[in-house]
């Protein structure tokens, strides 16, 4: 990671003033974060009641094309190299950070952001800390609860779901004929509230029911994630790989003994072990350039959410080359899991059969610190809400088809995968 701006840079890089200090225990972080603040200035990145929250926006840039990552590297090294820092946690996440979230492909109309917050509250092993970027308090603001949305609207997106299982029939077809080996196709959903929606009550809402994912908030994009695209953290790289998946049975007195079953089932699918293939290969292709060595695990465990199991494989390796947590990012960025395999003719399907703007949804999502160290997801089981209407939020879901696919069982899946931002609006 160069630290060196050029003098261009210099002129036009802003200055921060960043203070870390050790915190004691905040109790739930998502709780934190203040009422009034616009979504676009709400950031999260929590799981299992550690991780990151924030707001406010002391410096950002927006990006787009095919050099969006780089052009945002680039300004965040410059960045750093500007700061003055003062961190007495030294902990991965304390010090300067910013959040970032990418667009799926360089051609989206919503581009791509890097935040740099003006509060931060961390959590880490038993320790917390609070940061702050150009401040002279460092007192955390009072809070008010989240009010839930009402009157909540759905709509359909660009494809009615009919209209989508037509298009996973197409791409099946497509497969059969030789044109991709897998691709994968998304859908969208609007929903429309009374009133504009707070991004702190689907945070609270996902980060309490969705333990197991990371529930984050970045420039307007919200949801929980249960797939780490990759986290570097002092010469550790590592990425957890989802492909395959089955929805759980459900609430009832026989729920466990049908989604051990159901587990079963999937660990034996020949079709999701073939999707799961496809995934796990693109990320091991994509990561062994940065790596002295690498541990790939033969065999996928599955791995238990709330509405869904899935095929999940945890890829690592040893990092060479200095590179940061972005640039992985970047060179993981599409993965099979999230656009087909191979890359560019399963891109090529998408732009054919789904009829619409992926956004940031399935791009990359996390934060960066100054020592290049950071977590990166996949935007998945997200919503964008819509900054110049924040009444307004687009859901996604997405599905991996294989030659095996069903379409009606595909439509089924892009059900369960939509239902944690579904509910997550809900007030009940």
């Amino acid at each position: 990671m160069s630290l060196s701006p050029s003098p261009a840079d210099a002129a036009r890089t802003p200055h921060l003033r960043v203070r870390t200090q050790e915190l004691a225990d905040p109790g739930d972080l998502v709780s934190l974060v203040p009422a009034g603040r616009p979504a676009e200035d709400v950031m999260s990145w929590v799981r299992r009641g550690e991780g990151l929250v924030a707001w406010g926006r002391a410096a950002s840039i927006a990006t787009s094309g095919d050099e969006r990552f780089a052009d945002a590297e680039s300004w965040w090294d410059a960045l750093v190299a500007a700061a003055d820092v003062e961190d007495e946690v030294a902990l991965p996440g304390s010090g300067l950070v910013a959040f970032g979230s990418f667009s799926f492909r360089n051609s989206s109309d919503e581009g791509s952001a890097l935040v740099v917050p003006e509060m931060v509250v961390g959590r880490r092993g038993g320790r917390a800390w609070l940061t702050t970027i150009n401040r002279t308090s460092d007192r955390l603001p009072d809070v008010t609860p989240a009010l839930a949305p009402t009157g909540v609207e759905a709509r359909d997106g660009a494809l009615t779901p009919a209209q989508w299982r037509s298009a996973v029939s197409d791409a099946i077809e497509m497969i059969r004929t030789g044109r991709v080996e897998k691709v994968v196709l998304a859908r969208d959903e609007i929903h429309v509230a009374d009133a504009d929606i707070d991004p702190r009550w689907l945070l609270t809402r996902l980060a309490a029911r969705y333990r197991d994912t990371w529930a984050f908030a970045v420039d307007g994009l919200v949801g929980a994630t249960p797939e780490l695209l990759v986290r570097s953290e002092k010469g550790l790289v590592t990425s957890r790989v989802l492909a395959g998946t089955i929805r759980r049975a459900g609430a009832g007195a026989s729920s466990e003994e049908q989604d051990l079953a159901l587990a079963a089932s999937l660990a034996r699918s020949s079709k999701d072990l073939e999707e799961h293939e496809y995934a796990v290969r693109s990320v091991e292709a994509a990561l062994r350039p940065h790596c002295s060595s690498m541990n790939v695990p033969d065999a996928p465990f599955v791995l238990n959410l709330p509405n869904v199991l899935h095929l999940a494989t945890d890829v690592s390796g040893a990092l060479a080359g200095g590179a940061s947590s972005l640039t992985l990012a970047a060179s993981l960025h599409p993965s099979a899991a999230v656009c087909g395999t191979p890359t560019n003719e399963a891109a090529l399907v998408i732009d054919e059969l789904e009829h619409m703007d992926r956004g940031r949804y399935a791009g990359p999502v996390g934060w960066i610190d100054a020592a290049g160290d950071g977590e990166w997801g996949i935007a998945l089981r997200s919503g964008q809400i819509d900054i110049e209407n924040p009444c307004r939020i687009r859901l996604f879901a997405g599905c991996g088809i294989v030659a095996g696919s069903d379409p009606v069982s595909e439509v089924a899946e892009s059900v369960a995968k939509l239902s944690p931002m579904r509910e997550a609006l809900r007030d009940d």
